[in-house]
């Protein structure tokens, strides 16, 4: 498995704590990406009920932390 393949792994495995270590990882400008990608999978339609809900687990970790540690956490 590459980096990119585990980083996906653990963004959307649903568990907080690999979630926070894997989005920490990021600079600002991928964190920026990586939210508004997880967001677009959240929401929009095409994507599977399971990606939805591991998409949406994922914003629910990162905005948990507050972006304390993590960096980039949008305002709106």
């Amino acid at each position: 498995m590459d980096w990119l393949e585990e980083f996906w792994e653990d963004m959307l495995s649903e568990e907080p704590i690999r979630i926070v270590a894997a989005w920490v990882t990021l600079d600002e400008e991928a964190q920026a990406a990586i939210w508004l990608h997880l967001e677009r999978m959240a929401t929009e339609e095409g994507w599977a009920e399971v990606q939805r809900a591991a998409a949406q687990a994922a914003l629910d970790a990162i905005a948990e932390e507050g972006g304390s540690r993590t960096g980039y956490l949008p305002t709106a």
